[in-house]
């Protein structure tokens, strides 16, 4: 979109109590327009008059700057409106915002020339780690079947909900400061994600690239990457892993890197996604929990560290040994 052709002056929101997509998604739209008016109010006249209008008045027409996602008849995704997106969680306010604003909002806080791919990467990641979860919860889509185990209260939808107004309020409450400090909030977080991603996350993938390339070298199985030093590389890994497909078989089981630390070195099992605490496959059983000489007596293999009891990390003095641990472990 071109925005040197599109000056609004006036973006209309719902009054009342106020959720995180729509204070998001007024901050994504200021930050674009500084000069931005934020009008909270329900009256259709008053909406007709605002050049934006987000999470009010039951009608999606981007042609019509109008993001509102409560009508029945709206069941929009990433996957529904993007080509070949994979996201299905139905979108808030905030999901709109940033579906058709969100590349001039990344290019606006990286303050850079980003090549067009290296963007759409951090468009991706963004919207998967952090706009996707307000798009569920304003949305009320739970994270998991059944009932979960426990409850996360501190999310940045729940921080965002206690500025409103407490049901036992005594005094004054100037309810335009709190959304306005709601906002602020937001953008802390918001700005914190996407440079991580840009600065930090982001240049892990020609890591994890060069890694696989030289995977036989690594190892003969093919079955092993090494990593000159820790990087983010497991969310790199499993999207380079599907893109590859065939020409990535076998599928990597194990991760060594060194420990700069203290010089020493360690393995590192590959779970099965990305956030997951399953293992494509753990380290031997018999070697969880145990340590330095007695886990070398069990394992075979010298100069032995520690194994977690978990089997999904283990360490070793030296990167021959570590390798040793990985045959063992392949075998």
């Amino acid at each position: 979109m071109n925005l040197t052709k599109f000056s609004p002056k006036k973006l209309g929101t719902h009054s009342g109590i106020f959720h995180c997509d729509e204070a998001f998604g007024s901050y994504m739209l200021q930050l674009l327009f500084p000069d931005l008016e934020i009008i909270r109010t329900r009256d259709e006249k008053l909406l007709a008059e605002c050049d934006i209008v987000i999470d009010v008045g039951g009608v999606y027409d981007h042609s019509k700057r109008r993001y509102d996602h409560h009508q029945r008849s709206f069941d929009h995704s990433m996957s529904t409106l993007i080509p070949n997106a994979k996201w299905t969680t139905k979108l808030s306010s905030a999901g709109l915002v940033y579906l058709h604003y969100g590349h001039d909002v990344l290019k606006t806080i990286i303050a850079s020339d980003v090549p067009e791919d290296k963007l759409n990467t951090i468009y991706s990641k963004v919207y998967e780690c952090f706009v996707q979860e307000v798009d569920a919860i304003d949305n009320g889509i739970p994270i998991c079947e059944g009932v979960p185990k426990y409850n996360i209260h501190t999310h940045l939808s729940s921080r965002v909900g206690n500025f409103n107004k407490k049901w036992n309020h005594a005094g004054k409450f100037d309810d335009m400061e709190a959304f306005k400090k709601a906002m602020q909030l937001i953008k802390c977080e918001f700005e914190e994600t996407v440079l991580y991603a840009y600065q930090t996350w982001l240049p892990a993938r020609s890591l994890v690239i060069d890694a696989l390339e030289k995977r036989y070298q690594t190892h003969k199985s093919g079955r092993v990457i090494e990593f000159s030093t820790p990087c983010p590389w497991k969310e790199h890994y499993f999207v380079l892993e599907e893109e590859l497909g065939e020409d990535l078989l076998p599928k990597i089981d194990y991760v060594i890197f060194e420990d700069s630390s203290n010089e020493t070195w360690r393995i590192q099992c590959i779970p099965i996604t990305p956030h997951s605490f399953t293992l494509r496959r753990p380290l031997p059983k018999s070697w969880w929990g145990i340590r330095d000489d007695k886990l070398s007596t069990i394992s075979g293999v010298e100069d032995c560290i520690f194994c977690h009891a978990n089997g999904f990390i283990g360490g070793n003095k030296t990167r021959l040994g570590v390798l040793s641990m990985c045959e063992k472990a392949i075998d």
